[in-house]
């Protein structure tokens, strides 16, 4: 089962912006490494997309330590590796926010001095005590993103307002439109068009949502988190369930696909920063989380990576153009209608089964 992150596939490029006063020294980014962490080093595990190389040069040029990356494309391979005695060497790994839940309700992480940060009341409110870590016990916002819709609208001159915009034009977007290949995310999608929690425990509902998705699977072109971005913007697709994150970049390669988020309500997640129990530099650990708080610097990270900087003294610093972006910066009005996807527990084998029945028919 794909899940919210597998379509992370290519290492951000590097950006011709360049930080003031900063002399640079090269830091080595490698896909495997075997060898222990040590005082002078910093191991992070990381999302692909956050393999950011003037970031890792910044930090090194800031502390002196030479900073190591190995990348995942899935929350679920990361935990893997952990659970399975490999990430011995790693200070620092950015899960998701369900998975921040997962991981500690598992011992994984190591509760975070808050007296060792410096910026932490630099963060948007929504991000100093959110619902999947209380008060930041065990982890730092990093990035954050809802799910919507991106159409073409040159092809598609009403905007879609809602989810059941895909059932009312089943017709017209017949074999033209994807969605995510994400039980939570297409299940929990329906559930709250239909007026339900994205994270409902009730069968009955996940049921109702199964019917209303089996009506509509025969218009599907596909269940895809990945291959449908070169398709829309070939214009072998009208429509595409996908992530902010995916928008903001196809968007800037085409104007005319416009991204929204359904008013009735959808997904918004945050990346995280955590600090395992296994980390062998906590030192460096510290002074990672410190530079990713500083303004200045989440400010050129949320333009370097067309991401949304959960640190408001951040968010100060972009431009207007960037600020006033809907799709990186949504207004209070439709984030009030959002969800977190959090772990239903044994639950999950009900979603698994009507996804299952949903996909394979």
């Amino acid at each position: 089962m794909a899940n919210r992150r597998q379509f992370l596939k290519g290492v951000a490029a590097l950006s011709s912006l360049s930080l003031a006063s900063c002399g640079w020294r090269l830091a080595e980014v490698r896909a495997n490494s075997n060898t222990n962490g040590q005082r002078d080093q910093l191991y992070v595990f990381t999302w692909t997309q956050y393999t950011d190389n003037q970031l890792l040069r910044t930090f090194s040029t800031q502390t002196g330590m030479k900073v190591l990356a190995d990348v995942y494309d899935s929350n679920d391979v990361m935990l893997a590796k952990l659970q399975a005695g490999g990430g011995g060497i790693y200070s620092i790994i950015n899960p998701s926010d369900y998975m921040v839940q997962k991981m500690v309700n598992k011992g994984l992480l190591t509760e975070i001095n808050h007296d060792r940060l410096i910026g932490l009341e630099n963060l948007f409110p929504r991000f100093q005590n959110p619902s999947y870590d209380p008060n930041n016990r065990y982890s730092i916002p990093f990035n954050w993103g809802t799910t919507g819709l991106l159409y073409n609208s040159e092809k598609i001159k009403d905007a879609p307002q809602d989810w059941d915009y895909l059932w009312q034009n089943q017709e017209k977007l017949n074999q033209r439109m994807t969605l995510l290949n994400d039980v939570r995310e297409v299940m929990g999608a329906t559930l709250r068009m239909l007026g339900y929690s994205y994270n409902s425990k009730n069968e009955q509902e996940i049921k109702q949502a199964y019917e209303k998705l089996k009506v509509l699977k025969p218009a599907i072109a596909r269940f895809d988190t990945d291959a449908w971005q070169n398709q829309i913007l070939a214009g072998d697709l009208l429509l595409a369930m996908c992530y902010s994150a995916d928008a903001v970049k196809i968007a800037q390669e085409n104007p005319k696909l416009k991204y929204v988020i359904p008013r009735s309500g959808s997904s918004l997640w945050t990346d995280t920063i955590v600090i395992p129990k296994t980390a062998p530099n906590l030192a460096g650990a510290y002074a990672w989380i410190n530079m990713i708080l500083q303004p200045e610097l989440a400010a050129q990270i949320s333009q370097r990576l067309s991401i949304s900087t959960p640190n408001r003294a951040g968010f100060e610093q972009l431009p207007k153009t960037i600020q006033d972006n809907a799709n990186l910066f949504p207004a209070e009005s439709l984030l009030a209608n959002c969800e977190r996807v959090t772990p239903v527990g044994d639950f999950e084998e009900v979603y698994d089964r009507y996804w299952t029945q949903l996909t394979s028919s």
